[in-house]
């Protein structure tokens, strides 16, 4: 998931004194910002109207890459795999007892997609 920090900011003020997230934890991953890398990479290719050329790694060599490397950059291979190999932010329902996700319970708040905030770099 990726978010613009004003947007972070815009739906966390909306959510300071809405009820409906009191002793929740706040999602904020908007349907239009979930991204794998390999979704990421082919954006941009369509965005700059090339292809690029790319190294894939499979998960068994960044497993081993992990182990292997020293701090800290195992702690950033370790992170890079949880989030776009697992999917761990966000390949999970979010329980409504204890969490509510912030762009369906504000639907009105125009966000940035990842797509408008690569087009600043073309």
């Amino acid at each position: 998931v990726f978010n613009k920090e004003t947007d972070i900011a815009t739906f966390t003020i909306k959510a300071v004194d809405d009820p409906r997230t009191l002793n929740k934890v706040l999602y904020i991953r908007p349907p239009k910002n979930t991204y794998s890398f390999n979704e990421l990479v082919a954006l941009w290719e369509k965005l700059i109207g090339k292809t690029l050329d790319k190294v894939y790694v499979p998960e068994d060599q960044l497993l081993k890459n992990i182990q292997e490397a020293p701090l800290p950059l195992n702690i950033v291979l370790a992170i890079n795999h949880s989030v776009f190999v697992n999917g761990d932010q966000t390949n999970f329902a979010i329980e409504p007892s204890f969490g509510v996700e912030a762009s369906e319970l504000y639907p009105d708040v125009k966000y940035t997609t990842v797509e408008e905030y690569l087009h600043q770099f073309v």
